[in-house]
């Protein structure tokens, strides 16, 4: 469908280099930084609510100002990502499969760390479970939702079921499309059979998960290695990983490590929920982060899910992001979704963050949460009618940039 608008924020301005604009849209202000109480958790599966560690008190949403912004003078059409890499990923080191005890100035990293690609992504999620028809018309990059979560491909001992994360990536190779795993280590929708195992049983479990993966899929170009750290969830299998240790998070720091192992060449993420929403937990994101960087964690990027973002306002938003990148990695948004129904308020909020994220020089890439009304984990955050029709936010982003037509 091509439904172009004129109310397009696109300018002449050439886009540069690895497609990220050096100026910041900015807001009027607005509101102050929140205590960080109350954030809504990361998403479960699909129809699900959020993970039960996470508060469920609301937060008022701040009446944001229009963002300004440069939007793509060029089109980003979902035919090529582009996966040429320009630059390194990550600049901590550390030895794949060590443990994390090691010290990190003798961590030497065994692999290359993930590479950027050029030019700025935006993805999206599959549904229900598989690849809609015309998926990358609109978006070029894709996460399975749940289909590549250990607990779905291995939900008995040792007999694991790839399938469903055969088609999507398979999708993702013949459409040259990005393609994003979600997610390696969680305390979520894990296999319920790890925790009766021993410390070294849970220990093989994992690295057998992992190199497994990376040897049918090398081309996975990103990794949610750890997702949502404590208080969120807690794996049942942290004591197989390396448990707390000397950093206090040895075992975050050697999920990182066997990563890297097999999978040298993808971009490691550390990826999370209200860390660029609410104070508290942003600083203690931050802090978990620093302290396993510091340890020797190979972690190349932090991951923002900004599902609560659009509650906050944009320059908030924004300062955090700031914030997080101060730990000297990009910052990706990894599953960002806006809950709101009344389709003129959708829009306005798309426009004022999508364009912030677009036109921040520290994100790589974006990735929604899901498209299809009726089939997303939260009410209300549906751009597309099962038909084909558009809501204006999906509009807007489309002719923003130039897609979908």
């Amino acid at each position: 469908m091509n439904k172009k608008r004129s109310s397009r924020l696109l300018c002449s301005t050439a886009w540069i280099a690895l497609g990220m604009a050096t100026l910041f849209g900015c807001g009027d202000g607005g509101g102050g930084v929140d205590d960080g109480v109350g954030g809504s958790g990361g998403a479960g599966s699909t129809g699900t609510s959020a993970s039960t560690s996470s508060s469920n008190g609301t937060t008022s949403s701040s009446s944001a100002s229009t963002t300004t912004g440069v939007g793509p003078a060029t089109s980003s059409s979902s035919g090529g990502p582009g996966t040429t890499s320009s630059s390194s990923g990550g600049a901590t080191t550390g030895v794949g499969g060590g443990d994390a005890s090691t010290s990190a100035s003798t961590s030497a990293s065994t692999g290359t760390g993930g590479t950027e690609p050029e030019g700025k992504f935006v993805g999206n999620i599959t549904t229900s479970g598989a690849v809609r028809d015309g998926f990358a018309k609109y978006w070029n990059q894709i996460t399975p939702e749940n289909e590549g979560k250990w607990g779905s491909v291995e939900s008995s001992r040792g007999n694991k079921n790839w399938s469903s994360l055969d088609r999507t990536y398979k999708y993702a190779q013949d459409n040259k499309i990005i393609f994003k795993h979600h997610v390696f280590v969680w305390g979520s929708q894990q296999p319920s059979w790890l925790g009766s195992l021993s410390p070294d049983e849970q220990k093989k479990a994992v690295r057998s998960w992992m190199e497994e993966f990376c040897k049918r899929y090398p081309d996975t170009k990103y990794i949610d290695v750890v997702n949502e750290p404590p208080p969120h969830t807690t794996p049942s299998y942290t004591a197989g990983l390396g448990g707390n240790g000397a950093s206090g998070w040895d075992w975050i720091v050697n999920s990182f490590k066997w990563a890297r192992e097999f999978c040298p060449n993808a971009v490691l993420i550390l990826n999370d929920y209200n860390n660029i929403e609410y104070e508290n937990e942003h600083r203690h994101f931050k802090d978990i982060a620093k302290k396993v960087i510091e340890a020797g964690a190979p972690v190349d990027a932090l991951g923002a899910q900004a599902h609560d973002a659009f509650k906050i306002n944009t320059n908030t938003v924004k300062g955090y992001i700031d914030s997080l990148a101060e730990l000297g990695k990009p910052v990706y948004i990894t599953e960002y979704d806006i809950g709101e129904a009344n389709d003129n308020r959708q829009k306005q909020i798309m426009e004022e963050q999508f364009t912030m994220f677009w036109n921040h020089p520290k994100i790589p890439g974006i990735t929604l949460w899901g498209y299809i009304v009726g089939k997303t984990w939260r009410n209300g955050t549906g751009l597309q009618q099962e038909n084909g029709t558009m809501r204006p936010a999906m509009q807007w982003l489309m002719d923003f940039l130039d897609r979908g037509g």
